[in-house]
């Protein structure tokens, strides 16, 4: 299976359910060895998956006709200043199932099954250079980054995937019973229509600095950081540009975070190449899938 496959469009006839038997958890293993690579040494075993769902974890997947797991999400659920939360540790799909909504099945199950627990809070992190991630979470789900932490797994995790730039990650807030995410999970929103995109833009160049295109440091009170679409070609064609673009985007995202903007949308410019974080001070989340 390569990311270049057709995507798969037979939904109707795909499962999603919480696991169930041992065969689905190690199908779970399988699924996590086969996208972070076998040298993987993060992955989650089967003892885990299983003794975490007795405590209010989420460890469910979606399943074609054969009973074959093709994606999975996986949480962890605790207390965090006091009350209930969810950690969403992993969620993953087969590349030839990538691109139909099964990951955002996956979610809205997971969110589904937190409610009924009583839980309206969930965390979890993702690379702030995928900007498919980003479109994602952003715009499909309805979550907001709160945090950026630099190498938060370390400069090594085994997998493929994660070499070359670390593991710098945003952390995003998904505020389970919010109506605008209940909105954004029934497609109403379309991606960029409330965005300034004659915000001030920070861009990465070659020297490794920040190159803004419309004058000084921009801090106005809306700005946006642009990012590639695919961030993994250019860390195979030309490694130094992809850290070029790790230490700008660290560098301009931890300053930004750091002086009170907020995060509040994403939008792909596919002439541009590019995707752009906008961000706020005024706070105002605009989310759009």
């Amino acid at each position: 299976m390569s990311s270049g496959d057709t995507p798969r469009s037979d939904q109707d006839e795909i499962v999603l359910r919480p696991f169930e038997s041992r065969n689905d958890y190690e199908q779970c293993v399988k699924l996590q060895l086969d996208t972070w690579g076998r040298d993987f040494t993060e992955c989650v075993p089967v003892s885990i998956l299983q003794i975490s769902q007795k405590v209010g974890g989420v460890a469910a997947g979606a399943f074609d006709t054969d009973e074959r797991l093709i994606g999975f999400v996986y949480g962890i659920s605790g207390l965090k200043d006091g009350r209930p939360a969810h950690w969403s540790h992993m969620l993953a799909v087969y590349p030839e199932y990538r691109g139909t909504g099964i990951g955002r099945r996956l979610k809205a199950l997971q969110r589904e099954l937190l409610l009924a627990a009583g839980i309206d809070v969930a965390f979890w992190t993702y690379d702030p250079l995928m900007a498919g991630n980003a479109h994602l979470n952003i715009n499909l789900l309805g979550a907001r980054p709160i945090e950026y932490i630099p190498d938060m797994y370390g400069s090594n995790t085994g997998s493929e995937l994660h070499s070359g730039l670390g593991t710098d990650r945003f952390v995003v807030e998904w505020r389970l019973d919010e109506p605008q995410v209940e909105r954004i999970l029934s497609g109403e929103a379309v991606e960029g229509t409330e965005l300034d995109v004659a915000s001030p833009t920070v861009d990465a160049e070659t020297n490794g600095e920040p190159v803004l295109r419309d004058g000084a440091f921009p801090t106005s009170p809306s700005v946006r950081v642009a990012i590639p679409l695919d961030i993994q070609s250019i860390k195979r064609a030309d490694p130094d540009s992809a850290l070029t673009w790790r230490a700008v985007t660290r560098q301009v995202l931890l300053w930004y975070m750091d002086h009170d903007y907020a995060i509040v949308g994403f939008r792909r410019d596919q002439d541009m190449d590019r995707g752009y974080y906008y961000l706020s001070t005024e706070d105002q989340p605009k989310t759009h899938p």
